[in-house]
Order: C-alpha cells, then structure tokens, then sequence
C-alpha cells in the first residue's frame, strides 16, 4: 500500500510552509512511521533543515530527503510514498504550474496562513488551484496570537473560503524557530512544550482527514 502524500502550499512566501513541514516530518518519524520530505522550494530552506539534522544525528536519522524540481516532484512523490509511510512535500511559492505539480499528486494539501487580512486574501490562488485538481485542502493558520481580538476576525474570514480550516493552529512561538535551527523538530527539541502539543495535536488531524493509520506499517524484511 502506497504511503499518503501531504502537500505544503501557498502562494504567498513567508506563510511557514517549510516549518509546518520540518515539524510534521518530525512528529511522525518520532511516532515511528517512515517519513520521505521533498523540497521542491527553490530557496531549499527544507533542504537546509535535513541537511543540519543530517550532521546532528547522523546514522540516528531516519529522514529520507529529496531536493526535486517542479517537474520531477510527482516522479519523486510517487516513488517514495511507495517505500515510506508518508511523503511530506514543500512546494514552491508564486508559480501555479509548479504549485499544481505538488496539488496533483496529494492525498492532503495543506495552506498555512497568518492571522492577517492580507494573508487569508493570499490564500484564494492556492484555494482555487486545490479545487481545480480536486484536492482535499485545509488551511493552517500559524503564527497565531493567544488571546487576540483578531483572531475572531480573522475565523470569521477564513470561514468564507472554499476550504475548512484545522482546529488546531500553530502559535507564534520560539521553540519552532529554534527546533529548525537545531535541524529537529519541537517533538524533539522540547517534546514537553506547549509547541510540542500543538504539532502533536495537528498531527492527529491530518491522520484523521488522510485515513492514517493509529500505528505505522510493519518494516519489510531485509
């Protein structure tokens, strides 16, 4: 059984697509499933990340990672979600055909978003593209506020688009920031953290909406 693939999109940069998929990444592998990421972003901040987890646990890491192109990004999807539980992509920015590449081939699309105006209007392009394909989408919104008279404002405009939005959010936190630093994620870092829970929490909701497993497959035999 092929693994699912989860598709990090956005149009708008700086919307925390390479964090929520470093953490995601990293909640699963440490729950014990075979994790693939693709960075198919050509800033290659995913790439980075790997490459420092790479040099911190070395043999102990158990990430596979690829660097792909648009084009080759549903050749690598469709390869590695045959040897992997779950395939996390970061899809590029700004360009709708290289954005679609990484929509098509999902199980799951996932659209961060800050608890901004100018971010939820940001996120129509991605939205339309989603339902073009067919796509199951869902936004994240990241970087929230606790306790901030915009959030209301802001549910009730992320209420209107075409797409639901996760219960779970991810807060404007420092453990992120120094989790990706560290080439880990806030499950490792600081699995005790209020960071930790909130990824723990967005974890269980993609296995919910994706049909996931509670426990990962059986390892074939060598």
């Amino acid at each position: 059984m092929a693994g699912k693939i989860i598709t990090i999109a956005q149009h708008k940069g700086g919307a925390g697509k390479t964090t929520i998929a470093a953490q995601l990444a990293a909640a699963f592998m440490k729950r014990g499933w075979r994790v693939a990421t693709i960075d198919a972003d050509p800033q290659g901040s995913l790439t980075m990340w790997s490459v420092t987890r790479n040099h911190r646990l070395a043999d102990a890491n158990t990430l596979t990672h690829v660097q792909a192109t648009s084009w080759q990004v549903r050749r690598e999807a469709e390869r590695l979600s045959q040897e992997n539980d779950i395939v996390i992509i970061d899809s590029p920015p700004h360009a709708d055909s290289e954005a679609s590449v990484a929509i098509r081939c999902a199980d799951i699309v996932l659209v961060p978003a800050q608890p901004s105006a100018l971010d939820i209007w940001a996120v129509k392009p991605t939205v339309n593209l989603i339902l073009r394909e067919g796509k199951q989408g869902v936004v994240v919104m990241n970087r929230v506020v606790a306790r901030s008279k915009l959030n209301e404002m802001i549910c009730d405009k992320v209420a209107m688009l075409d797409i639901p939005a996760l219960s779970q959010c991810f807060g404007n936190r420092v453990a992120y920031a120094t989790s990706i630093i560290q080439g880990l994620g806030a499950v490792e870092s600081e699995p005790y953290s209020p960071a930790a829970l909130e990824v723990q929490a967005l974890m269980a909701e993609v296995c919910i909406r994706t049909g996931l497993k509670k426990q990962p497959r059986e390892k074939k035999a060598a």
